[in-house]
């Protein structure tokens, strides 16, 4: 099996579907990636005279939840087309 395009792009879409599914308070709150846990970091952060400082944790905290906000819709149908096409191509 050759490395290609087609893998690489469907090793991203199942890392995008991964991110989707992530649940906040049964996982990501175990790991302290919460909905708490971020807000307390900003409110931190706003309280002392910083309020545009985040680190990486609340970014990649922002990058997940944006993902699931925006990507839902869109991951149905192109799931939808990865499934016709391993079926017909086999």
């Amino acid at each position: 099996m050759a490395f290609t395009l087609y893998y690489l792009l469907e090793a991203s879409l199942l890392v995008l579907n991964a991110i989707t599914i992530l649940h906040e308070d049964r996982f990501l709150s175990k790991i302290g990636w919460g909905k708490k846990q971020n807000s307390a970091s900003m409110a931190y952060n706003q309280a002392y005279g910083n309020p545009y400082a985040s680190g990486t944790r609340d970014q990649l905290y922002d990058m997940f939840h944006s993902a699931r906000t925006v990507a839902k819709i869109p991951l149905i149908f192109i799931n939808t087309l990865v499934i016709i096409f391993k079926l017909v191509a086999g």
